[in-house]
């Protein structure tokens, strides 16, 4: 997915360098294969809640991270629309477990940079009490841990609050941004630091491309439209 695609305009889009695929199903050889096109690839992860999607021979460990979670008590509510839970954030547990799922997915495959997902998850029903606070301190222990390994991290979706806080907080320790829909939801101003200053992926899945395209490429932001369901075919970037 991604060669030989055309902009918007219609014009030659250049072919990406840099992918972003899920850090449990793609094993070190597609990230080998990767390099050796010269692409950089982002380790896609979740950090703020889990689902029971893998099995131990999938993640090649004796037991599945979901049970780990579950075998702590980390597991909250379930989120709304998926077959996921909230994690307890502010317990060790959780942290130790996200950290050698980082360790074991990202950085032993070889990954550049990780993605982390439901960074923000103190503004739902989680079951848990969670603040803002408490989703940086976390979101913060977990990019210095990124760091560690020598991989960048990309914070996912911090405009989804509603201001600049959150990416603001961010934006010392995230080397990149990944915000979804934020000209559908008319969020990206609330990338505050990171417009102009830090790269944005955004990613847009209602169309026209005209709609966005050309206020993403006036902003600097790496801008694409994807087809709602993922069917892993259309890609329409910006520029």
């Amino acid at each position: 997915m991604g060669y030989n695609e055309t902009t918007y305009t219609g014009a030659a889009a250049p072919n990406p360098t840099l992918y972003d695929i899920d850090g449990i199903d793609n094993p070190a050889s597609t990230v080998s294969a990767l390099h050796a096109l010269g692409d950089k690839v982002v380790c896609y992860i979740e950090t703020g809640d889990v689902g029971n999607y893998y099995s131990a021979s999938d993640e090649g460990i004796p037991t599945t991270y979901y049970a780990q979670f579950s075998t702590a008590g980390d597991l909250g509510a379930k989120q709304s629309g998926y077959p996921e839970y909230y994690l307890n954030i502010n317990a060790p547990s959780t942290l130790t477990i996200i950290e050698s799922m980082i360790k074991q997915q990202c950085a032993a495959k070889g990954f550049d940079a990780v993605e982390t997902d439901n960074d923000e998850t103190w503004q739902y029903s989680t079951g848990f009490s969670i603040t803002e606070a408490n989703d940086e301190t976390y979101m913060s222990s977990i990019a210095n841990y990124i760091h560690s390994l020598g991989m960048a991290w990309f914070v996912k979706n911090c405009d989804d609050v509603g201001n600049t806080s959150f990416c603001n907080a961010m934006y010392p320790l995230a080397d990149a941004v990944i915000t979804e829909q934020c000209n559908q939801y008319g969020t990206c101003s609330d990338l505050g630091d990171f417009v102009g200053h830090k790269a944005v992926f955004n990613a847009e899945y209602q169309g026209p491309a005209s709609s966005f395209c050309p206020s993403d490429n006036s902003s600097n932001f790496n801008g694409v439209l994807f087809d709602a369901n993922l069917d892993g075919k259309t890609r329409i970037p910006c520029r």
